[in-house]
């Protein structure tokens, strides 16, 4: 059901170079009949494109991006990550917040959810990987994307740790940062170990 776009609002992250790549990433990864599951949606472009596939459902803190993306027909559920969520999720998405932001940067407003990525840029991204196994079916994918200003070394070994197997399915280098969609999956010898 293609809906037109809901007014704009000004605190709710609008799509950006970084969106278009990881919906570009989707469309290629996602597959007939998923059950798909977007992580802190914003506007609901990419929730939107996967209803036309597959059940998707949506999540984001932000009332105005709940708002936003049910008025494009997107089903959302306004909570933080995937909390109270049971899954399996056969394709998880998730654009994080990834800008590396010290106590002194922080602007208090719903816009900073979609951007605050804590002092290294991935506190938000490790509070994610920790809980994926609960939600995550033993064959799902994730497709998540990373900046260069997070780490994206850093981020591999941090999903790694967690019993993931990661590896780049797209890139784009925009404004002297590089952007990267991981496409993660279980570590299917650490789960039988």
């Amino acid at each position: 059901m293609n809906q037109k776009a809901p007014e704009y609002h000004e605190q709710v992250y609008q799509p950006e170079a970084d969106t278009y790549l990881l919906l570009s990433s989707v469309k290629n990864e996602i597959r007939n009949g998923d059950m798909v599951l977007e992580v802190g949606t914003g506007s609901g472009i990419i929730a939107q494109a996967c209803s036309e596939r597959a059940r998707c459902v949506a999540t984001d803190v932000n009332p105005h991006a709940c708002r936003m993306a049910h008025g494009m027909g997107v089903e959302v559920v306004r909570t933080d990550l995937y909390a109270g969520l049971k899954g399996p999720f056969d394709l998880i998405i998730f654009n994080p917040p990834y800008l590396p932001t010290a106590e002194n940067e922080r602007i208090d407003d719903w816009l900073e959810y979609a951007l605050d990525g804590g002092m290294d840029g991935r506190a938000v991204i490790h509070q994610f990987a920790s809980g994926l196994h609960r939600i995550l079916h033993p064959y799902g994918r994730v497709l998540l994307l990373v900046s260069s200003l997070t780490g994206i070394q850093e981020t591999r070994e941090l999903f790694a740790e967690e019993g993931f197997l990661s590896f780049i399915v797209s890139e784009k280098t925009t404004e002297g940062e590089r952007l990267v969609v991981f496409r993660i999956t279980h570590d299917l010898c650490s789960l039988r170990g």
